[in-house]
């Protein structure tokens, strides 16, 4: 008879369960007390069957109060799946404030379900029954954060409209997000404009995160939707959480340029792994500006051709401790002095900034810039070897020998010279990058004051 009153139930045959009732007036208590799942009165519910369950309840009254497995009623069922006439008429049949507040085993009420799945003439038999299951929260999510998770802009369109104060609208999350945030998230370009046009929602509001609705949509694919949703944010008065505060975040700054300098060497982004960056590229600053700083002293102290060891009555210059060059090839050991010394107080400098400790020599920049004076430095030297070799050459083969080791230098300072150029542009383009955001928070602040 249990299997005949369910068949009876998913049928909606009034017929049967009369009949069945007749022969065992307590065939549906005993299913339910027997039943660790859904009861007749909830399938039928789920089903549509109108008739079926007022036979039901008009019968067994109490049972629209009984909870299935998920601690769901009747009414959550009916609810959830829309049926508006059996809605009304469990409305109608029970105490209603106390179903329509009933929670299932997720804190949701029928309300939140049939808002959920976008059941609005349900909705509105709900909200006029008992107005303060709106306000019901699930965890911390209230009902318009549930329609805004499930894109059901008609049902938030019909609840601010119906009990839409500032406290409602605005209410947050448990990451502090409002329905705003949660919109621009799921890209939700009906919904969005539903709440700037017709809400009082707040379009600079910061979550836990510090973020705002701009902030948020900045993080996502610039797409369509994005330009959609910019210039609609933009008309609202939206604006990044620096400017709502009227302040830059000079640690997103920072973390923006280690980023984007960073990044082209295949760093990964934690702290720990670009401290250890700048750690490696400081050792090796240092090893080797000490080396560079080595050969330059050891070529300016002892030039190509050596010493003069005796005097010359003619020659001023040929004075024993005298370089030889001085009196044989004067403007080359110029040029030769000029590049030893470059090369020389460029590495010093290296060496003097990395040991000094300062604080800023932990910046990325700094190291970009220390690694652009190494690079003066290795030049310096390597026009100090090609004019010692210059020097050494033997006379009577000068121009084979000198001809080869011209064009390796040269070609080789040439290749240093592309990589040197290419690392300036890259550095102008990171400078830009970060110059123009700031500039339009600049532009965007002076228009607020402006208008203000």
């Amino acid at each position: 008879m249990e299997k005949l009153l369910f068949e009876s139930s998913i049928q909606g045959n009034v017929t049967d369960l009369i009949m069945l009732l007749q022969e065992d007036p307590l065939i549906i208590d005993k299913v339910t007390l027997n039943s660790s799942g859904d009861t007749p009165l909830h399938v039928a519910s789920m089903l549509g069957h109108v008739n079926f369950v007022m036979e039901i309840v008009i019968r067994k009254p109490y049972l629209v109060m009984e909870t299935n497995s998920e601690r769901r009623l009747p009414l959550h069922i009916a609810s959830a799946k829309g049926h508006v006439e059996l809605v009304r008429f469990f409305l109608s049949a029970i105490r209603s404030s106390e179903a329509c507040l009933a929670r299932d085993s997720d804190g949701r009420n029928p309300l939140h379900l049939a808002a959920t799945k976008g059941r609005l003439e349900v909705v509105k038999l709900l909200v006029q029954a008992q107005p303060e299951a709106a306000r019901a929260m699930v965890q911390h999510d209230t009902i318009l954060h549930l329609c805004v998770l499930h894109n059901q802009p008609e049902i938030i369109k019909f609840l601010i409209e119906t009990d839409g104060d500032h406290e409602f609208v605005n209410s947050k999350d448990s990451y502090g997000n409002n329905i705003l945030h949660l919109a621009v998230v799921h890209r939700q370009i009906e919904t969005i404009n539903l709440l700037l046009l017709n809400t009082s929602v707040e379009v600079n509001a910061s979550n836990t995160n510090g973020e705002t609705p701009m902030d948020i949509l900045a993080q996502g694919p610039r797409d369509l939707k994005y330009k959609q949703i910019l210039r609609s944010l933009i008309s609202a008065g939206a604006v990044e959480a620096q400017i709502s505060g009227i302040q830059i975040s000079l640690d997103r700054l920072e973390n923006n340029t280690k980023q984007a300098m960073v990044s082209p060497l295949k760093i990964k982004e934690s702290p720990r792994n670009y401290d250890n960056w700048l750690d490696t590229k400081r050792n090796s600053l240092m090893v080797v500006a000490s080396l560079i700083a080595t050969m330059a002293f050891q070529a300016g102290t002892n030039p190509p051709g050596g010493f003069w060891q005796d005097n010359s009555p003619t020659d001023s210059h040929h004075q024993p401790g005298y370089a030889v060059m001085v009196s044989n090839a004067p403007n080359t050991y110029q040029a030769f002095l000029v590049c030893s010394t470059v090369g020389y107080v460029s590495s010093l400098t290296i060496i003097l900034l990395l040991i000094s400790g300062l604080p800023f020599l932990k910046h990325v920049l700094v190291m970009w810039i220390l690694s652009v004076i190494m690079w003066i430095a290795i030049t310096s030297m390597s026009l100090t070897y090609l004019i010692s070799i210059l020097i050494w050459l033997p006379q009577d083969k000068p121009d084979e020998i000198g001809t080869v080791a011209t064009f390796m230098v040269f070609g080789w300072m040439g290749l240093m010279s592309l990589i040197v150029v290419s690392h300036i542009i890259r550095l102008i383009v990171i400078i830009v990058r970060l110059t123009v955001p700031l500039i339009a928070i600049a532009m965007k602040v002076f228009r607020r004051l402006l208008f203000l």
